[in-house]
């Protein structure tokens, strides 16, 4: 679209000149950068050895976690930087306090994130019950239904902001309010909300919130930022821990544990710091465009999309009002849409598919209207020539 101000953004991309680019919901393009940074990285750890921890190494979790912080709408120090998701819900379960048997409850949903489900499961004292929230569609949960799930034996919400399937925006100010009214906690997965749409933990007062750079924030894996209210962090007393939590780490003390007060309260070991430079463009670069225009230019294009979507008689999977729909359509060109997806990567149209939904489309703020015009014209050449037929063999989930 001529007069795109985002656009300017694209040369920063180096994938963006070999293919279409439509899969930012899944791993955000990389930024050029990353070289830049990576190179930085080397040179630091080549020339400086392990003097390198006093030189900025030792605290890079926090920093890293301090440029993010604005894009939640979180307060400096309140964010630390963690390798994946697993590790931080993880700490934090391990770091709650679920002894009250009276508020014996954690309220999730079936369109969350499997992984988080897998690691609360794990984590939680037997004693304690899941209650889920079932969607009536596959794509949305009815808030009504969810509120009313919240009530006084639930110690905690764990819930994703924006569903992965369908990017459903779940009401999270609300989910809140009802929460702490109950006397409850929360805790958000914000994976596919951040860096697509407006985030703000202190505005809704969430207690927890826990996301990754991959996606959106064009960070790359090995990025995950957790989020706590300062005032929950010293009733945290996480059981997975490590020495980087410690007051006095070189005191190297086996009998005393003392955590220390701020962030780092709840990190563990040694972290992977390679990945702390990788995701430090990006971040930069969304700060620098813009959440507020990315989410301008996001609800312009999926909508674009979904009334292609439209013309062509295809399923959509994903909220048809503005409101509820984050960064991605997921739509069903018939019965054979694995098969098409499948197609569309070998004509270097980069999307992905998830069983269940159909076919995710996830443009960002460098994606041009005629590679929305482009994807959704493939589609139906695929449909038309059959050649969505050549991969009817051997279903395997790659991307």
């Amino acid at each position: 679209m001529a007069g795109d101000p985002l656009l300017k953004w694209r040369d920063e991309f180096p994938i963006l000149s070999t293919c279409t680019y439509l899969i930012s919901n899944s791993l955000g393009a990389m930024p050029r950068g990353v070289y830049d940074r990576l190179h930085e990285f080397a040179d630091q750890w080549a020339t400086l050895g392990v003097r390198v921890w006093g030189a900025g190494w030792w605290d890079l979790k926090r920093a890293v976690g301090d440029t993010i912080a604005p894009l939640i709408g979180a307060p400096v120090g309140s964010v630390l930087v963690h390798e994946n998701a697993s590790i931080a819900n993880s700490i934090l379960f391990s770091a709650l306090d679920f002894s009250d048997t009276r508020r014996n409850k954690v309220v999730v949903c079936d369109q969350d994130f499997p992984s988080d489900i897998y690691t609360l499961r794990a984590m939680l004292p037997d004693h304690m019950e899941i209650v889920t929230v079932r969607s009536h569609d596959g794509m949305t949960i009815d808030a009504d239904e969810l509120l009313a799930a919240i009530d006084e034996r639930t110690r905690l919400v764990s819930l994703s902001h924006v569903l992965f399937r369908s990017a459903y925006i779940l009401p999270a100010a609300a989910i809140t309010a009802k929460a702490h009214a109950v006397g409850a906690q929360v805790l958000f997965n914000g994976y596919h909300s951040v860096g697509v749409i407006p985030v703000d933990v202190t505005g809704w007062d969430v207690d927890y919130y826990i996301g990754g750079t991959l996606k959106w924030l064009c960070g790359g894996p090995g990025g995950v930022f957790m989020y706590v209210r300062p005032d929950l962090l010293p009733t945290l007393h996480p059981k997975i821990t490590g020495w980087f939590a410690q007051k006095t780490p070189f005191a190297f003390d086996l009998e005393h544990v003392e955590l220390r007060e701020d962030a780092y309260r709840l990190a563990n070991g040694t972290p992977g710091i390679a990945s702390l430079y990788a995701i430090q463009p990006g971040v930069e670069i969304i700060a620098q465009v813009g959440v507020d225009a990315i989410r301008e230019k996001s609800m312009r294009q999926t909508a674009q999309l979904i009334d292609l979507a439209d013309r062509a008689g295809y399923e959509v999977n994903s909220p048809r009002a503005v409101k509820d729909r984050a960064g991605t359509v997921t739509l069903r060109p018939g019965e054979h849409a694995y098969e098409v997806s499948r197609e569309l990567l070998a004509r270097n149209i980069v999307i992905d598919y998830r069983e269940g939904a159909g076919i995710r489309i996830a443009p960002h703020f460098y994606t041009t209207d005629d590679e929305i015009a482009q994807v959704m014209d493939a589609i139906a050449a695929i449909l038309a020539d059959g050649s969505w037929q050549q991969h009817a063999q051997g279903r395997v989930f790659v991307t």
